[in-house]
């Protein structure tokens, strides 16, 4: 219920007003009236119909649901189109040059341009046309129906109307045509006038008739892909036939759509095809115009990819007449490949004889030889050529690369040469490379031989520098181990270099037993035991 403003109420009071709005729900009190007199539902839910605090309402109203702060500028009327309001005689200051209209100026002007204005004619003024503005809401603005008259739409009803009469009086013109030659020729030569004047008048309700012939029929709805019909076709299943869903019952066979009717797939492919009907609706797509006209997408595609301006879909008429002059191409070419082929190599087909000189190998040209085998009289049978040079010797070669072969290497065979475009050597060549061939033959023995028995080779001492230690050398022990202390001092000092004093006092005597004692200390990399020294 609508109400003023929230106010206190006492219990008795809040008790009175719950049995009056459902008395109003009820329909035994009367329903509540708005600051318009207007009858407020009751039914309207609490938080509907109370008004906001803020707004002060002093009477139950429904005012705060509509759109109360609506601007009285906005308005959604349109142009008054080819409105005039004024007609001049004579042209006035500051009207147009060309028409002599107030409300616009020469740049602006629609008419066409006259040779000489009416500025100065001063003749065929034009009349003011009807300027007005609007200050459009945001709904009127983008309002696309705005200022549209709907009286203009009947004119497109009556075009389609008088389309549709004519052609319903075309029809039974032409139905009235056929029943007038139908009747015709069941008509006696021998009738008189007056029949022939009653025959003409047919009677409408045979053209009913004969409209009404083709709902006999069965017709079915055209599939397309938004699932409405283009039209009617024939239905040309004899209604005995067995139904393609109820050829075969497995489950996992071809798949069957109800909505479509259809089934792509062979429902019995194992069957014999001579005692098919049906092969499925696949079969549709790969025989007939549905062939070509893949044919035709495909050469459409593969031109477009070559470079060629062609679109399957822009310009159907142009692809298939490019289709078409491919195909007479492409055939007077395969049949001119063919002739070619037959003409030169024959054709075993044909029903014509071979010649004798080819059947057999024999021919009658007479050649006579003498005892060597020279020819005396007569000319030898050429043999034929490649296209590729043959018996051309390069470098005084006397045969061709690749006459000779050996381990894996072609060669020339009247010098046993490997290397190709070499110079030939001859028999000499052949001769060398045959005693290279057993020199390294012979080196690769002996190296196999020494290699089985190594020769063990003495250890020899060495004196001081270098020179060999005498068998009747003796060394003294304290001096060899005074020794040895020199050489580690000597390796420590070189280990660690700070230990060096500055002044260092050097001997360049080198006696037997200091050099029994470096060759002692000395590290034999060599040596597997060399980590574990010192």
């Amino acid at each position: 219920m609508a109400t003023a403003s929230v106010s206190f109420k006492s219990r008795e009071d809040h008790r009175k007003q719950l049995e009056l709005e459902e008395a109003r729900k009820a329909g035994l009190a009367p329903a509540e009236l708005d600051e318009d007199g207007k009858e407020i539902n009751p039914h309207i839910p609490q938080y509907m119909s109370s008004a906001p605090w803020y707004l002060n309402a002093q009477r139950p109203s429904l005012k705060h649901q509509r759109k109360w702060k609506s601007d009285p500028n906005y308005t959604k009327s349109w142009y008054d189109r080819g409105a005039k309001i004024y007609q001049a005689e004579k042209y006035r200051k500051g009207a147009c040059e060309n028409c002599g209209a107030m409300t616009h100026d020469k740049k602006s002007c629609m008419e066409r341009p006259r040779k000489t204005g009416a500025k100065f004619t001063n003749m065929h003024i034009a009349p003011d046309e009807k300027v007005e503005s609007f200050e459009l809401d945001y709904d009127g603005k983008r309002d696309r129906w705005n200022g549209y008259d709907p009286t203009t739409y009947s004119r497109v009803i009556e075009q389609y109307e008088a389309r549709e009469e004519a052609r319903r009086k075309y029809l039974k013109e032409q139905q009235l045509k056929k029943l007038e030659e139908k009747n015709g020729k069941n008509e006696e030569e021998e009738a008189s006038s007056e029949e022939e004047e009653d025959e003409d008048k047919v009677d409408e309700a045979k053209v009913d008739e004969s409209k009404q012939m083709d709902f006999a029929k069965v017709e079915k709805r055209v599939r397309t892909t938004g699932g409405g019909s283009t039209g009617t076709v024939r239905n040309l299943r004899i209604r005995e036939d067995t139904a393609k869903y109820l050829l075969n019952l497995d489950v996992n066979s071809a798949y069957y759509d109800p909505k479509t009717r259809s089934m792509r797939e062979d429902p019995l492919p194992d069957m014999d095809p001579n005692e098919k009907f049906y092969l499925g609706d696949n079969q549709n797509r790969l025989s007939g115009q549905a062939l070509e006209f893949k044919q035709l997408t495909v050469h459409s595609h593969e031109a477009f990819e070559k470079g060629q301006d062609i679109h399957m879909q822009a310009a159907p008429s142009q692809a298939e007449l490019l289709h078409r002059n491919y195909k007479i191409i492409k055939e007077k070419l395969k049949s001119q490949t063919k002739d070619t082929i037959v003409e030169k190599y024959g054709n075993a087909a044909s029903d014509e004889a071979l010649p004798r000189e080819l059947l057999l190998g024999q021919s009658e040209r007479e050649i006579e030889y003498d005892r060597t085998g020279r020819i005396i009289k007569g000319q030898d049978m050429s043999l034929p050529k490649s296209k590729y040079e043959e018996d051309i010797f390069i470098n005084n070669h006397t045969s061709v690369w690749g006459s000779w072969w050996k381990d894996h290497q072609w060669g020339y065979k009247c010098c046993h040469q490997t290397v190709r475009n070499s110079y030939c050597t001859g028999s000499a060549g052949i001769e060398a490379a045959e005693a290279v061939n057993d020199l390294m033959r012979a080196n690769i023995a002996r190296k196999e031989a020494s290699d089985e028995k190594p020769v063990q080779q003495e250890e020899k001492r060495l004196a001081t520098w270098g020179t060999e230690v005498p068998e009747d050398l003796v060394l003294d022990k304290k001096l060899l181990a005074d020794a040895l202390k020199k050489e580690d001092e000597r390796k420590k000092e070189e280990r660690d270099e700070r230990k060096r004093k500055y002044n260092v006092k050097w001997n360049d005597e080198v006696t037997a037993e200091d050099m029994e004692a470096y060759r002692m200390k000395k590290i034999h990399h060599d040596d597997p035991m060399k980590d574990f020294l010192n």
